[in-house]
This record gives structure tokens, sequence and C-alpha cells, in this order.
């Protein structure tokens, strides 16, 4: 002899308002908030990227890891010097970057970026002033080839 509590018709307990617990997760919101987090990382990350826009050369050579932040001198297509993202005159290059090292009080190693239709004699004139300025890591940014195997960190 059993009473019904769902106030229902009677003494059936299957009715559509039994008192069984929903035990299934509902994940549609989950995939919701974890699709847009993804379209706003896929759409940011691109503008993480800082400097100024060059083509690089290809090149087969491993990656070097960095210890610093490195000072990267670019030169632009139209033969334009930036150091970092400023534009610098090519005649006050050295006293720029001998100023910059001496603000920041590091060793940092200094890249040259060229655009790869930019003459190498230019890229090599802008290099030996990065030099002059007393620095003794400079070094040459190149893009990887596609089938270049990446270096493996130890």
């Amino acid at each position: 002899m059993a009473m019904s509590t769902s106030g229902g018709s009677g003494g059936d307990e299957d009715d559509e308002g039994g008192g069984t617990a929903m035990s299934d997760i509902n994940v549609t919101p989950f995939v919701d908030v974890m699709l847009v987090l993804l379209i706003i990382f896929m759409v940011a990350a691109p503008m993480m990227m800082v400097g100024v826009p060059v083509q690089l050369p290809r090149t087969s050579a491993a990656r070097v890891a960095q210890t610093a932040p490195p000072v990267v001198v670019s030169v632009a297509r139209d033969g334009q010097v930036f150091l970092r993202q400023e534009a610098v005159p090519e005649a006050e290059l050295t006293q720029r970057i001998v100023a910059l090292r001496a603000e920041e009080a590091n060793d940092a190693p200094v890249y040259v970026r060229g655009d790869r239709s930019v003459p190498y004699g230019d890229v090599m004139r802008v290099m030996g002033k990065v030099s002059a300025a007393g620095v003794s890591r400079v070094s040459l940014i190149a893009e990887a080839e596609p089938t270049a195997p990446a270096m493996q960190a130890r």
C-alpha cells in the first residue's frame, strides 16, 4: 500500500512527474565556451607577432635557443632601417644601439632581419654599424624552410 506524493492520478510511479534525478551532464555550454575561446586565441595570435613586416629568406639551419630578449634591427624592402619597431636613420644607428644597451644594461644579442629583396651589401653595412656599436653577438635572422628539422631542446 504505497502512497503517491507526485500529485498524480494514482499509484503508477512511471508518470512524467516521477521522482528520478537526471544523471546526465549537459556539455553544450562548455563546448560553446571552448569554441569561443579558441576563436579568440586564433584571432589574437597573429596580432602578438611584433616587428616590421619583412619577407625573410629561408635556411635549413637549426633554430638556436634564446637566453635574453634580443635587440632586433630590421632592414625593410625599401632600405629603411628599424631599431625594434622604430624607424632610425642609418647614420644614427650606432649611437642609438650604444644608448639602448647602456639603458638596459645587458649583453643581449642583436638580430638583424633583412628583407630578401634588399641587396646583401646593404644588410652587411647595417651589420657593420651594429658591430661598431660594440655588440659582440650579432646574428642574421632567416625563415626556416618547411623541410628543416626543428632543434630539440636539451
